[in-house]
């Protein structure tokens, strides 16, 4: 094993082969780093790549993306190369961050879904997505086109900023010391705002994918601090229950799916 790198929410180990391991996680996939001999925690027959050293075992569990390919054609991979800037890179590139995010094909695109986008910039999950929305007081299921350019570049310096922050592993915290909790509105449905006291609500959205597929993703709001039309596709809105996507990680832990 030569290299271990995070692009977005792609995890790569390349080797002295000349081959690279590429890894999503998707929903529900998650690396598990085992001593040699231990018990692992998942059966088995969920592994679908296994790492050996003499003094650790890594385990890839549920992945939906699993792939050995030569190192060589990363740069022309269908996917990765497609990749916007990645927000949790030191070199992020937050004006081919923006300038991605105002082309006019994502204008009607609500901006919590255009958060997610990979081919904009890289690394924000949907964790992210809800927390950066409160806090710049927008709602995240307005249009992309209605967003201010001033409120657009707050969340994706913020977001850079908080995955940074966040990349040494352990809870993701996007609450200001002295405010209780970790998160503002993520799994929150139906609890108090941690501004105003407004129960927040929360919603599936359903992002096209770029093969066209639907993605459900959760997102949470404060209607208060957050006001703001619900478009007539979501009429349906949950102001009780947790309704939480399931997170894992590794090094790239801070990235939420």
């Amino acid at each position: 094993m030569t290299s271990v790198e995070a692009r977005g929410k792609h995890l790569l180990v390349g080797f002295d082969s000349g081959l690279t391991l590429h890894t999503h996680l998707g929903m529900h996939g998650s690396w598990h780093r085992y001593r040699p001999g231990e018990p692992w925690r998942r059966s088995a027959s969920r592994a679908v790549a296994v790492l050996e050293t003499e003094r650790s075992v890594a385990v890839c569990f549920d992945a939906p993306t699993v792939e050995l390919i030569e190192t060589r054609a990363l740069a022309i991979h269908p996917v990765l190369r497609r990749l916007g800037s990645d927000a949790a890179h030191s070199d992020f590139d937050a004006e081919k961050a923006l300038a991605a995010l105002r082309d006019p094909t994502r204008a009607r695109m609500a901006v919590g879904d255009a958060l997610l986008d990979q081919r904009a910039l890289a690394g924000l999950g949907n964790v992210y997505r809800s927390e950066l929305c409160f806090l710049e007081r927008v709602n995240p299921l307005m249009p992309l086109a209605d967003v201010s350019d001033d409120a657009l570049r707050a969340m994706v310096e913020r977001g850079a900023a908080l995955l940074r922050a966040n990349s040494g592993g352990g809870p993701r915290v996007t609450t200001t010391s002295g405010t209780p909790g970790n998160l503002y509105v993520y799994g929150r449905a139906g609890r108090p705002c941690r501004r105003c006291g407004t129960p927040i609500s929360t919603l599936v959205t359903r992002r096209a994918t770029p093969t066209g597929a639907a993605n459900p993703r959760r997102v949470y709001w404060c209607p208060t601090c957050q006001p703001g039309d619900l478009p007539k596709s979501h009429s349906r809105v949950s102001r009780g229950g947790q309704g939480r996507d399931q997170s894992h990680g590794t090094a790239a832990q801070a990235r939420s799916r």
